[in-house]
């Protein structure tokens, strides 16, 4: 899968993902394809983790929604992340199945959102966290996490604790691989 992190830290916020694909065993790395994990979407940045098929689909109904794509907060991420969901069933053919007893239907989508109005994840039924330290997402999301709660209180900066988290995420997940993409930027 992949290790996607944001993190908040100094009025400084970074986001970074790995830039491995993988079907089933076969690991496709950034020497026979690109594999940008990440796209700008206005002054937000925004990865994914799930099906490869996720990131084209997301590219181009993110990037086309014009202003009617507003993620500068919790509740403006939660209208958006709904239209899309609207999208994705009608023009993209979303299978919104997961489990029979779902409360919801799914967009079967994870994602992080960072932007200078803050950090947020959105999950499947479009569940929405505005985080204050940092996230990941992903199959390296653990090592990540981890590596980042030991580094964050020290002498390191937003986008170093990102890179120390997908390098951890790289280091002990099968399926994650630089080279990695890391953005930062100051809040508002």
């Amino acid at each position: 899968m992949t290790t996607c992190v944001v993190v908040k830290k100094n009025n400084e916020i970074a986001i970074a993902s790995d830039s491995l694909v993988t079907f089933g065993d076969t690991r496709l790395s950034h020497a026979y394809e690109v594999n940008e994990k990440i796209l700008q979407v206005g002054d937000s940045y925004i990865t994914l983790a799930g099906t490869a098929a996720h990131f084209p689909v997301m590219r181009k109904l993110m990037t086309g929604m014009g202003e009617e794509c507003r993620l500068a907060g919790r509740d403006e991420v939660f209208e958006t992340f709904s239209k899309v969901h609207e999208i994705l069933k009608e023009k993209y053919f979303l299978n919104t199945k997961e489990d029979e007893d779902d409360p919801y239907e799914s967009s079967q989508i994870t994602a992080l959102i960072a932007n200078p109005h803050g950090i947020f994840g959105v999950y499947s039924y479009r569940e929405v966290f505005s985080f204050d330290r940092f996230w990941g997402i992903g199959s390296g999301r653990n090592f990540a996490l981890g590596a980042m709660y030991a580094a964050y209180d020290r002498e390191h900066n937003a986008r170093e604790i990102a890179e120390i988290g997908v390098q951890a995420g790289a280091e002990f997940d099968k399926s994650t691989s630089g080279p990695f993409r890391i953005y930062s930027f100051p809040m508002k």
